[in-house]
C-alpha cells in the first residue's frame, strides 16, 4: 500500500471532473489539487508561458508528500507535459495519451474528431499522436473557445439555446465528417456531455480525457490502504467563486473553501 497522495492541477476547474473520475475509482486515495484560477485560461497562452505555469503549479504540489501528479488540462498536457515529465523525479500523467488509447480502441471506421481549447488544437498533438499509433485513422479537429466560460456560467444543460447553439456551430462539420469518436480534449467538456451526445447522434462514442487520465493513474500507482483517502482543494484566485462552482464539476458537495496561494512564489 501506498498511503502518498495524488496531485492534480488545471488552470481553472475543469480538472475536477478528472477529480470526480478519481473520487469514483479509487476513494481510498488522498488527492490535492490546485486550480490556477489566477491565470485561467491557459488555452489562450504561448507555449513557453504554459510550460512556465505547469512547471510552477507542480512545485506547489510537490510540497506534499505526493505518489503522482496529473495534469488535468489538456492545454498543459499538449504544450508541457513533455518537457516536465524529465524535470520531476515522481510519475506524471497527462491526458492526451490515454484519450487517445481510448479512441483507438472505441472507433469503428477510424474517423476520430477531438476539441479542444485553442492552444491545444494548435499544438497538433492529438493528429501526432493517433495517426503515429494509427496512420490509418483519419482525424478531425476544431477550436470551441466560447465552451470554457459557458460551462463556467453554467450553460450546461440540455434546452438552453444558448449552449445548443454554440455546440451546433462548433460541431456541424464533426457530425457532417461522419465522425465516430469523439474526444472530449478539454476537461469542462464532460460537463456538455448530454448536450454534444444529443446533436453528435448516438452513433457517436465520446471520450472524456479527464477521465481517462483518471483511469491511467488507476492503472498504475499502488493504491492507498482502504479508508485513508480525503481531498483538498487550492486555487490561485477567488476561493470563494470555487465554492460556488466546484460541486458542478465534481457532481458532489464540496464542504469549505479552497485555500488560496500565491502561485508566483513557486
Amino acid at each position: 500500500m501506498d498511503n502518498r497522495a495524488i496531485g492534480v492541477f488545471d488552470s481553472g476547474l475543469g480538472g475536477l471532473t478528472c477529480v470526480r473520475r478519481l473520487h469514483e475509482t479509487m476513494p481510498q486515495e488522498s488527492i490535492i489539487y490546485f486550480g490556477d484560477t489566477g491565470r485561467v485560461p491557459y488555452g489562450t497562452r504561448g507555449r513557453d508561458t504554459i510550460i512556465k505555469y505547469a512547471r510552477q503549479d507542480i512545485r506547489f504540489l510537490l510540497g506534499y508528500d505526493l505518489k503522482a501528479i496529473v495534469v488535468a488540462c489538456n492545454t498543459a498536457s499538449a504544450a508541457a507535459l513533455d518537457t516536465v515529465r524529465h524535470e520531476f523525479d515522481l510519475p506524471i500523467f497527462g491526458t492526451v495519451e490515454p484519450s487517445c488509447d481510448k479512441a483507438r480502441c472505441v472507433t469503428r471506421e477510424g474517423r476520430i474528431g477531438v476539441i479542444g481549447t485553442a492552444a491545444t488544437v494548435r499544438s497538433g498533438i492529438y493528429e501526432h499522436r493517433l495517426r503515429a499509433a494509427d496512420p490509418a485513422l483519419t482525424v478531425y479537429t476544431a477550436a470551441c473557445p466560447l465552451f470554457v466560460p459557458l460551462v463556467e456560467n453554467g450553460r450546461v444543460h440540455r434546452g438552453d439555446i444558448v449552449i445548443e447553439t454554440v455546440v451546433r456551430e462548433y460541431l456541424q462539420p464533426m457530425r457532417d465528417a461522419g465522425v465516430d469518436t469523439l474526444i472530449l480534449g478539454c476537461t469542462h467538456y464532460p460537463l456538455l456531455h448530454d448536450v454534444i451526445a444529443d446533436f453528435m447522434g448516438a452513433g457517436v462514442t465520446l471520450v472524456d480525457s479527464g477521465a481517462e487520465a483518471a483511469n491511467a493513474v488507476r492503472r498504475a500507482v499502488e493504491p492507498a490502504q482502504v479508508g485513508a483517502g480525503g481531498t483538498q482543494y487550492f486555487v490561485s484566485d477567488d476561493p470563494q467563486g470555487f465554492a460556488q462552482l466546484a460541486g458542478l464539476f465534481l457532481q458532489e458537495d464540496v464542504h469549505g473553501e479552497a485555500g488560496l496561494i500565491d502561485i508566483s512564489a513557486y
